[in-house]
Order: structure tokens, then sequence, then C-alpha cells
């Protein structure tokens, strides 16, 4: 890494079912809210990225100079559509943060956008679906929830039952949702409720219950990415301790999947890159599109041995009040999961935590965030430590 980079303003807009809102409202409103978080004069701006999956939800293909609408002054800045599936959003951050290493810009917008409510769950499903291995018949046939029904299902055979720890991570991340004004869900559930199956909370893809599911979003959100020179102009910055990005093979018929392999390297790389264990991390925001791939999550992170993710529920580790609380925002299970925006949405939070402005419940004198940003099943596996630079 030849040159250090720094977060040095943030902006999120409301994620849910934004019917009166297209992806280009969204877009701008992310990017006019950024430049103003910043006092940023958008003639300032070096260059664009945006983080879009897209898979034919909207007709707008051609959405990266969408950003440019915001502003007069953001006319002729280059400007870059970033996809990789569900992690679209930290791929775009990556490449802003490479234009800075590589010396081509100083400063660089970064919006992560996307408008899925438009379409029905089927089509919703379908598209998302196309970011699994089409090349194989069974795995093409597959939807998401039917993949991670299969790793819950797998994950009983080969441990335990994770049924009622995964519906400790719903009623968890609803819980903390309720304090997010920007959550698309606010509504509190109990552990009882997302245990069992109801009218109300059915089967998806059995045992996977709607409960287990992260939800179909509209939602935007952007940062600025500053270079160690300018980002000495701003009065708040949280540095980019380490950013990682590790990929593992599309299909998944031939890998542990139970292992998670791909998220256990880039966590693993990015706390070693910081000279950090998970002892040092304040909070996590980490990517639960199913509530057994937080589970999953907590063993690639080393919080708990293969097998034994549900310790640290048991523990109180990874609540609120916990010493490494996880998705304090409500995580994409409650605070929503426009597929975009889901990689900037969890840096442009833990940029508020880090300054001391946190969106939702708080996390005292933290120091270090760490994120996980997931495409696929495990597939596109983007892993960040931030740190707060206090004067």
């Amino acid at each position: 890494m030849s040159k250090d980079v720094s977060i040095v303003a943030s902006a999120h807009t409301a994620f849910g079912r934004l019917k009166d809102q297209t992806l280009e409202d969204l877009i701008v409103a992310a990017t006019q809210e950024v430049l103003r978080d910043g006092h940023i004069d958008a003639a300032e701006i070096d260059a664009i990225f945006l983080g879009h999956f897209n898979s034919g939800l909207v007709p707008d293909g051609f959405p990266a100079s969408l950003v440019l609408q915001a502003d007069k002054d953001l006319r002729f800045k280059p400007a870059t559509r970033c996809e990789n599936a569900c992690a679209s959003g930290s791929a775009a951050i990556h490449a802003g943060m490479n234009a800075i290493r590589s010396g081509a810009a100083d400063l660089v917008l970064v919006v992560g956008a996307e408008k899925m409510t438009s379409n029905s769950t089927e089509e919703v499903t379908r598209a998302l679906a196309g970011a699994g291995y089409q090349n194989d018949w069974f795995e093409s046939t597959q939807s998401f929830p039917q993949l991670f029904a299969s790793t819950a299902q797998q994950y009983h055979e080969r441990y335990q039952d994770p049924m009622y720890h995964m519906a400790r991570i719903a009623a968890k991340n609803h819980a903390n949702a309720m304090a997010n004004p920007l959550a698309q869900m606010h509504r509190a559930v109990s552990v009882d409720y997302c245990n069992e199956v109801s009218p109300t909370n059915p089967v998806i893809a059995a045992p996977l219950r709607l409960t287990d599911c992260s939800l179909i979003t509209d939602g935007a959100a952007a940062i600025i990415l500053a270079s160690a020179d300018r980002a000495k102009d701003f009065a708040r910055e949280v540095a980019v301790k380490a950013a990682t990005h590790v990929s593992d093979t599309l299909p998944i018929g031939g890998r542990d999947i139970l292992a998670f392999e791909g998220a256990q390297r880039a966590i693993s790389a990015a706390l070693q890159n910081a000279n950090l264990t998970l002892r040092d991390i304040d909070f996590a925001e980490v990517h639960d599109c199913f509530t057994i791939a937080e589970l999953l999550i907590y063993e690639a992170m080393g919080l708990a041995p293969r097998g034994q993710g549900h310790k640290v529920l048991d523990e109180g580790t990874v609540f609120a009040d916990g010493c490494l609380p996880v998705n304090l925002s409500g995580g994409l299970k409650a605070k929503g999961h426009p597929v975009g925006a889901t990689g900037v949405s969890m840096h442009a939070l833990a940029f508020r935590q880090l300054t001391g402005a946190p969106i939702g419940i708080p996390a005292p004198g933290a120091e270090f965030g760490l994120i996980f940003n997931m495409g696929g099943m495990a597939v596109a596996n983007y892993a960040s430590v931030l740190q707060a630079r206090r004067s």
C-alpha cells in the first residue's frame, strides 16, 4: 500500500420500500448529502465509483454517470460502476482506494445504491440467483434461500441444530435496528417468535423461516475517501487501517461451504495487516444475508471454533452490551439489504460510530471497527478495519 487512505465524510438514505424514489433519486440524494457532510465542493472530486448490482432489477443499465446529476461540477469527472454481487459496494470502495494509492486521485466519491422493491419477490429472487454458478444444472436451479437453507441443514448434520441460535441472531438484529432511524425494519421480535413457524413467519426454504432472511430493500449510501495529504483538511477522519479482498471459486460443489474459507482468510488478513487481534476490535458490521451466515461469520472471525458459534451468543459477546457487538445497525436482516449499497452502508455507519456521531446504538469510545461484506456464497469476500483518528 503506497498511500494511506481515510474516510472523511459519509451519507446514508433511509432503507426500505421507497416507492416514490427512483434509482437516480437515491444516488443523487446520497451524493448531495455526502458533499454537504464533508463541506466539499464537487469540483474537488477527482474520481467517482458506484457500487451497483442491478442484474436486471431496474432498467437503468448504465448508472455510473447518474452520480453526475447531483451537482453540475461533477460533470466530466471519471465515473465507473463496480459490480461484485452483494459486495458491489465494497468493490467500489476498493476501486476508490486503489485510485488514491496509485496517485491518480486525492479525493474520491464512492456511492452504493440499489432499487429492488419495484420488482416482485420472485423477480428479485431470480435476479439475485444470477450471482450463483450457472454452469452446473443443480446449482443453477437453486435460489440463495435454498443454498443457505442447505448450509443450515449441513450445519445440523455435522455439528448441531443451529435454528434456535439463528433465531437469537434475528431477534438481536431486530432489537438493534429499533434504535436505527434509517433501518427498514422497526419491529422487535422475540426469540420464540423467530424460532417458530407461523402464518407471519413462514418457511421460505426449509429450514429457513422469513425471520432468517434479509430484506428486499431500496437505498443508497456514500463516503468520501481522501489521501493522507487531503485528509488533513477535514475535521473528521477515519483511517482505513486495512482492507482485504479474497475471492473463492464460484461453484460450491467442490468446497466445504461450512468453512467459509474466503471469509476467514479475508478477515484474518485484515486483522494481520492492521497488526490487531479480535480483542482490539470494538464493534463489527458483518454480512448477515441469512442468519446462518452470521453464525458462520462468528466462526470465520475466530470468535468461536467451528461448530461452536452459538457460544458467543450464550456468553453475550456479540450483543449491543457485549465486548464485541455485531451489527449494531440491525444488519442486513433488519437494517435492509439494497445489494449495491450494503458495503458502502457498512463503511458509512462505521465512520459515524468512530467519529462519535453514531446512527443508532453507540459503541462509546470505539477506536477500531471491523467490516465484512460478502458476495455470493462466500465468493467475493471483503474485510476492512477502520480506526478512529483522535486529535
